[in-house]
């Protein structure tokens, strides 16, 4: 029976680019797998026709000489197409059927359609996280500070090679450097983890006796990190390549500094602002005046109080807040004031506010109406 077109079993079109002949081949791959068409005697031989035609095609020399001489071109000795018969034995079938496989799901296991090189030896080291707590004044200027890592360095004695002596690893002989080995299972090809190399795709016939083989040692590692200003609580400092070393000579990890701001007896912080509760006596609110108030740089700023100034005012001081983070802008300082009333008062205090209380009774006379009618009824309650 003559054969079908290439491209009319694939369903593509004639001139079709790579990318689209893959893109039918997986489709009718699919579809005519023998496994999800066990009622339908032709599949297999069908599906044997969609291989074979995709085996010609993804080949761009053997594409070239099919669009140019049909089947033709691989009849006579013509070129190293199918050979003749197609995939007629059973062994065939399952081998075809192993690069179906690697063709539709390669990608996935990290290789392309046609295989690929086994796991490096090398591996990157993890990458480490380290909290770390600054008082608000660090955070106004920003400090440098020593901290204590305990981390996975590179063993000195092999250098990172994990073989004694500084020798090279040498290629599993199991998996042949793939760190991955085969099976064989009707259609189906099992792959699996290598044993012997664990996936490294190499193997160390004498282990360092230090570090054990694996390039690397516990030790305490000692750093000194830069606290920019303005940095706030979940504020991250990545310090590249500080991190865990990595598996038999692999890069190193990073390590992440994470800061926390600690709690400030005076100040409240709200992003770049803070807030101050300053106390202020009773005549000073009255009569207004002036008071200081510490600032967080260490210094004191001096505040105007307008008379009569209730406790809740609030009043900005601009640019004596915090530094933003990367930037040169500066937040505000915001105080409320907190009127005081005093306490354990002589009796010559006691007397002097009860002449004021007279005498703003006398200035406001209809306040002491008021106050008085207020007095009155709480002691008919008494009463």
């Amino acid at each position: 029976m003559a054969k079908r077109d290439y491209y009319e079993v694939l369903g593509a079109k004639k001139g079709a680019s790579a990318d689209e002949l893959k893109k039918a081949y997986r489709a009718k791959a699919k579809e005519l797998h023998p496994d999800r068409n066990s009622d339908n005697p032709q599949a297999e031989a069908q599906f044997k026709e969609v291989n074979e035609a995709y085996e010609v095609l993804k080949d761009d020399q053997k594409k070239a000489a099919y669009d140019r001489f049909g089947h033709a071109a691989f009849e006579g000795g013509m070129g190293g197409g199918p050979r003749p018969g197609g995939y007629g034995q059973q062994g065939d079938f399952a081998s075809a059927f192993s690069d179906v496989f690697e063709d539709l799901f390669g990608d996935f296991m990290g290789r392309g359609g046609g295989g690929g090189g086994g796991r490096s030896r090398a591996q990157r080291g993890s990458d480490l996280r380290y909290n770390m707590r600054v008082s608000l004044e660090e955070a106004y200027t920003g400090s440098q500070k020593s901290i204590t890592v305990p981390t996975s360095v590179t063993c000195d004695i092999c250098h990172g090679s994990g073989a004694e002596g500084g020798a090279e690893p040498v290629t599993c002989p199991t998996c042949n450097g793939m760190g991955k080995v085969r099976a064989q299972q009707g259609f189906f090809t099992i792959e699996r983890t290598c044993h012997q190399c664990n996936g490294m795709g190499q193997i160390i016939k004498n282990p360092c006796r230090t570090c054990g083989g694996q390039g690397r040692v516990q030790k305490d590692k000692q750093l000194s990190v830069n606290i920019p200003l303005g940095v706030e609580t979940g504020t991250r400092i990545r310090l590249a390549g500080e991190g865990e070393a990595g598996l038999r000579g692999g890069p190193n990890g990073d390590l992440y500094i994470f800061i926390e701001v600690k709690e400030h007896a005076l100040f409240q912080r709200d992003g770049v602002h803070l807030f101050c509760r300053v106390p202020v006596s009773m005549p000073t609110a009255a009569m207004g005046g002036e008071i200081e108030v510490p600032t967080i740089d260490g210094g004191k700023a001096r505040v105007k109080v307008p008379a009569g100034a209730q406790s809740g005012k609030q009043m900005r001081l601009r640019s004596k807040g915090m530094p933003a983070l990367r930037s040169s802008n500066t937040g505000d300082m915001v105080i409320e004031l907190a009127v005081e009333t005093p306490v354990n008062l002589t009796s010559r205090q006691r007397e002097l506010l009860r002449e004021f209380e007279k005498l703003s009774e006398e200035n406001n006379p209809e306040g002491s109406s008021f106050f008085s009618k207020v007095k009155s009824f709480w002691e008919g309650m008494k009463g």
